[in-house]
């Protein structure tokens, strides 16, 4: 795995809401270190060209993770695409990724948090079948939810 390459692409997706975090800095730092989301899970790249375009981090439901989540619940987290691969089935692709791997491990419900300033990541995650469940925690003054999506397994 490319861990700078991983890192560069999440700073590049958050970039756009820099202005909504009250210390963008400080997110920036925290999304330098999104490669480090493999010691936890499973963490899955999009490639075009030898280059990575889209990363995300699936994490089991035994693996450790933050404590809004039901521990039981495999989560996704940070589903990043780079700006200029937008639009062309790389998120979607990424979270279905996700979802086979929660429905490999015989998963129920399949968890996710986000926020109502990323429109577009959002709407696609409805799309696919995911509700929101519950309020979680805000990060730098912008308000998060919990989506899951029922798998019926």
């Amino acid at each position: 795995m490319d861990a700078p390459a991983v890192n560069s692409v999440a700073i590049a997706a958050f970039e756009q809401y820099a202005t909504h975090y009250s210390d963008w800095p400080a997110l920036a730092k925290n999304l330098g270190n999104t490669s480090a989301l493999a010691e936890h899970g499973e963490l899955i790249v999009a490639e075009a060209r030898g280059q990575i375009i889209g990363a995300v981090a699936y994490i089991g439901p035994s693996r450790p993770k933050s404590a809004f989540f039901e521990q039981q619940w495999p989560i996704m987290r940070m589903l990043v695409v780079s700006p200029t691969a937008r639009g062309q089935g790389v998120g979607r692709m990424l979270a279905e990724n996700c979802i086979q791997r929660a429905m490999r491990d015989k998963a129920a419900v399949f968890a996710l948090h986000t926020t109502s300033i990323m429109e577009v990541a959002l709407s696609m995650y409805k799309r696919m079948g995911f509700f929101f469940l519950r309020e979680a925690p805000g990060i730098l003054g912008v308000p998060y939810g919990i989506y899951i999506k029922n798998l019926g397994a």
